[in-house]
């Protein structure tokens, strides 16, 4: 843990190293000793287990059970959903023996796991009266990937995936957008992200479902970060997986299922756009310190303050009282670091006067509050902290929202000011594919709530129905 300022590079300057900087002086996390695994150290993780709350208990509300799959999956099995495998085969991790004996079989470290749960449920699910099945797993999966970068995109990292069956299309489409509307709410309310919600082009969707769902999310440079999927599958799986059952009609039918999930990369999103120069920047609901009370020395009178100040805001806040024998300044760095929305100097000369100092973290500002006053004036300024980490991160994404009707257009807006460029697209895979080429960036989303328009495609002039959100991303 660092406490020099220096130490972080601004933002504006290398947001790259900034972003590492922030990451590290935070103590979130340290690299694991394979290439692209992460150690995420108690702060970090802290913050995956307040969401982690959040999500599970809204996961409840729709009836979703927990359960855990294995890890490895054989071969053969993942091999059942071609489109599925053709997605994920470049980032697979195989093992292949068991000390020095070959094991004849090549076993995937997960990836996703609709493969083995699909399996399993073609032996469970027998009737009508069997459905609908709705399972999530909080687990760690492995994907290979070639760029690596803290919590954003790891070669291993946590996620909960969601995996449902039903009797019905409406049912299993139904499910995949009550999960988009949690998961919007999730970023909305607790992470304090105003995403964007749509549905993915033919070339962005997930491998075998049938439509994609996703939340986008703008960082403070301008680029995209994907921040949690819902896929319908119609009868997809079902299909490979065999996975059929006897309706009220008494005839065999495939079901139809939806996948989803978020991940560990909404700590990154996080970051990037709530953060400072000065470290960390965390909406109140995910801290994992909500309110630190730091005092100037340890004489019986300022520490009965703080204790007494502690024991009356246990029991609504995550507070803690910095009881190390650091120096008075290295403990205000620290909270300022990483991230604490409220911070409490409890000192002598403040006592005489009956008052102690109080800081939010988004303003870095110091103001004297009446002892008997503290705990109105922190819930106001709670409240106040994260209505305005929103607001600053709505105000960056309006900035940066664009319109273009041509590649050219287009492509002076991402050079100039990256940021959600709104173009008319035709759709078709090798139009988008030809946009990478010539762009480095991809299609976002097919926002809900913005008109879908006839025109000409931005990239290849062909007729247009889509109105589509391109950007760089992450």
């Amino acid at each position: 843990m660092a406490n020099k300022m220096e130490k972080i590079t601004s933002r504006d300057i290398d947001f790259s190293q900034w972003y590492t900087d922030v990451v590290k002086n935070a103590g979130l996390m340290d690299y694991g000793p394979v290439k692209g695994t992460m150690i995420f150290k108690p702060h970090g993780y802290a913050i995956w287990e307040q969401i982690q709350k959040f999500a599970d208990s809204e996961f409840k509300k729709l009836e979703v059970q927990n359960v855990y799959f294995p890890l490895l999956i054989p071969e053969k099995l993942f091999l059942a959903e071609k489109e599925h495998v053709e997605g994920f085969a470049p980032e697979l991790a195989t093992v292949t023996k068991v000390g020095n004996k070959d094991l004849g079989e090549n076993l995937f470290i997960r990836p996703t796991s609709e493969v083995i749960i699909a399996d399993f449920l073609s032996r469970e699910i027998k009737s009508y009266r069997d459905l609908p099945v709705k399972y999530n797993q909080w687990a760690n999966v492995m994907r290979w990937e070639k760029t690596t970068r803290p919590f954003l995109r790891s070669s291993e990292f946590l996620w909960q995936e969601g995996h449902t069956f039903h009797s019905s299309k409406q049912e299993a489409k139904e499910m995949t957008l009550d999960i988009l509307e949690v998961y919007k709410r999730i970023a909305n309310e607790v992470l304090l992200l105003p995403v964007i919600a749509g549905r993915k082009t033919e070339k962005e969707k997930f491998a075998g479902a049938q439509e994609t769902y996703t939340i986008e999310s703008l960082m403070y440079d301008g680029q995209s970060l994907q921040s949690g999927t819902s896929h319908y599958f119609g009868d997809n799986f079902a299909k490979a997986f065999n996975i059929k059952f006897q309706n009220k009609e008494q005839k065999e039918e495939n079901a139809y299922s939806s996948s989803w999930g978020i991940s560990t990369r909404l700590i990154g999103a996080i970051i990037m756009t709530h953060s400072d120069d000065f470290g960390l920047v965390l909406p109140s609901k995910v801290a994992p310190i909500q309110v630190s009370i730091i005092a100037i020395n340890d004489s019986d009178e300022v520490m009965n303050v703080s204790n007494d100040l502690k024991s009356k805001l246990a029991s609504d806040y995550r507070v803690e009282l910095d009881k190390t024998d650091k120096s008075f300044g290295f403990k205000i760095s620290e909270a300022e670091i990483k991230g604490v929305p409220i911070r409490i100097e409890v000192g002598p000369r403040d006592l005489k006067e009956g008052v102690v100092t109080i800081s939010r973290r988004d303003l870095r500002n110091k103001v004297q509050v009446k002892l008997d006053e503290v705990e109105t004036y922190i819930k106001n300024q709670i409240v106040e902290h994260d209505k305005n980490l929103y607001e600053k991160a709505l105000e960056n994404r309006k900035n940066k929202t664009f319109k273009a009707n041509t590649l050219e257009e287009y492509k002076t807006i991402i050079e100039k000011t990256p940021g959600f460029v709104l173009v008319p697209f035709c759709g078709e895979i090798e139009c988008e594919n030809d946009v990478k080429q010539k762009t480095s960036t991809n299609s976002r989303c097919i926002p809900e709530g913005v008109e879908q328009t006839k025109s000409k495609c931005f990239n290849c002039n062909k007729d247009s129905e889509l109105m589509v959100y391109f950007a760089r991303a992450y």
